[in-house]
């Protein structure tokens, strides 16, 4: 009996009555979409690469930006601070009380749904929505107490410069978001208006990325963490570098030894085109999209994208001419852009049934398209060719940081509602891993590998009042390296201003 590394989960149901059009247009899918070892390899040292020359002065495509968060956690933080957390789909505010119990916290939390007309509105409006939750949940939560310059940890997770840890520049959006007047100025001034034109009395110690706070929260309770990452509406990782490591701060002249998250923006990855395995359909998504030629990676990975290839493959073979899907029905609600998510994805992987009944309904249901059998084969492998393009894929950005730093074992935190949520994700990227990193066959099933992805602490709220909480200590033992505002830091301290 002949063994080897065992494959990812894949379920391709009964090819016997398959037509002839549809078996070819599925092995032709296949071709374009499967990533073999070898490109996985060329794609991870491209990766490495591209990390370095973030790092450098002339810098990268990918940005590699210096957080100012210079430490980890040791466990003994302790105090109660706010987090607000900004993601791609809902705000969330929440009050996290870290306790005397070594990496122990409390944590009170309210969740907002992120309206879509304000990721295309007026910057003034973003602000305002956001400074109006947070006062929401001040009044609510602490009803007729008298607070006082409350620390906050903001989780902005988009693409931001910073040269303070209390302040940062916008790149640029992602995630959907498009509002005129933000790109290429700082948050942080705005935000702050929106909060004392409400009387709101808090302070911000730290301008967070989700994925920074991730790892910050994860290593929280697990000191083998070395990576975050997120796999969710988009993908992005963060890393403790040294700072003798990053030639562009270089004439900052810090202790070369002084650690520095380094936030990778890594979705801008291949942004020239140079290695990735792009189909026609990932080049129709960012021909289409608000920023066509950037996060090329993000576009290819990333939940928000998807169930958006998916649609994409869809409609083609739908209206193309070498075979017959959907004929005769009306395919209106398909054409229409986004209308599909990765959960819908999801539940395509999941579905339990070999005559795959619950596809069947969900495509009845959602889109009024009634499929045969073939046609429920056909969608369901290239659902699986999607999501498992997304984990491969993935797996290639995580080898890159540990290649990087010569990490031959490490713990990496990972969040998202792609990693958390979509079937088979964490496997697939396992064995990824695997392939890339060359490991024993008994590896690459994702437990007690030597570069093991785990489920993280929650980055956004706990992780960024971590950051918030290392910030004021660092502070409190005369580092002020990266504070725009010392003389508020210092207050949230406890410490009087210098020369006061």
């Amino acid at each position: 009996m002949v063994t080897g590394a065992r494959k990812p989960p894949s379920r391709k149901g009964s090819m016997a009555d398959m037509p002839r059009d549809l078996k070819e247009q599925i092995e032709k899918l296949e071709e374009i979409f499967v990533v073999p070892t070898k490109k996985l390899k060329e794609i991870t040292d491209h990766f490495v690469k591209e990390l370095k020359k973030g790092l450098s002065e002339e810098g990268g495509t990918i940005p590699m930006n210096p957080t100012w968060c210079m430490a980890f956690p040791d466990g003994e933080e302790t105090g109660r601070y706010l987090a607000l957390d900004m993601g791609g789909t809902n705000l969330r505010v929440c009050e996290v009380t870290l306790t005397e119990e070594k990496g122990e916290f409390e944590i009170i939390q309210s969740k907002y749904r992120m309206p879509e007309e304000l990721k295309t509105g007026t910057a003034d409006e973003l602000w305002g929505y956001v400074a109006d939750c947070l006062q929401q949940f001040v009044e609510y939560h602490h009803e007729d107490e008298e607070l006082e310059d409350l620390p906050l940890g903001f989780t902005f997770s988009y693409p931001a410069t910073q040269e303070y840890i209390d302040h940062g520049v916008l790149q640029r959006w992602t995630k959907g978001f498009d509002i005129d007047g933000v790109e290429g100025k700082d948050v942080v001034p705005p935000f702050n208006k929106a909060l004392a034109e409400r009387g709101v009395p808090i302070k911000l110690a730290a301008l967070v990325n989700d994925t920074t706070g991730t790892m910050i929260a994860s290593a929280y309770t697990d000191t083998e963490i070395k990576i975050g990452c997120i796999f969710g509406t988009g993908c992005n990782a963060a890393y403790m570098e040294e700072c003798g490591a990053i030639p562009k701060i270089a004439h900052l002249n810090l202790d070369p030894k002084l650690p520095m998250a380094i936030n990778c923006e890594w979705g801008a990855f291949d942004n020239e085109h140079q290695v990735l395995p792009r189909t026609q359909y990932d080049v129709i998504i960012d021909k289409d999209s608000p920023r066509p030629g950037q996060q090329t990676f993000e576009k290819m990975v990333a939940g928000l994208y998807l169930g958006e290839i998916f649609r994409l493959v869809l409609l083609d073979l739908h209206k193309g001419h070498e075979c017959t899907i959907f004929e005769g029905q009306d395919v209106s609600k398909l054409e229409k852009p986004y209308s599909l998510d990765a959960g819908f994805l999801s539940a395509i992987e999941e579905d339990p049934f070999e005559n795959l009944l619950e596809t069947g309904d969900l495509f009845q249901n959602k889109l009024s398209i009634t499929c045969t059998k073939p046609e429920l084969e056909l969608i369901r492998r290239l659902a699986e060719l999607i999501g498992t393009r997304a984990a491969r894929l993935t797996a290639c950005g995580v080898a890159a940081i540990c290649k990087h730093k010569n990490w031959d074992q490490t713990h990496v935190s990972a969040d998202g509602s792609v990693f958390t949520k979509y079937p088979h994700f964490k496997i697939r990227n396992a064995q990824a891993l695997k392939e890339i990193m060359d490991w024993p066959a008994k590896y690459g099933k994702g437990k007690n590998d030597p570069i093991e992805i785990l489920p993280a602490e929650d980055g956004s709220g706990v992780g960024a009042a971590l950051i918030a909480a290392l910030t004021i200590k660092r502070v409190k033992e005369g580092q002020l390296a990266g504070i725009q505002d010392c003389e508020a830091m210092l207050k949230m301290a406890g410490k009087k201003p210098r020369g006061a």
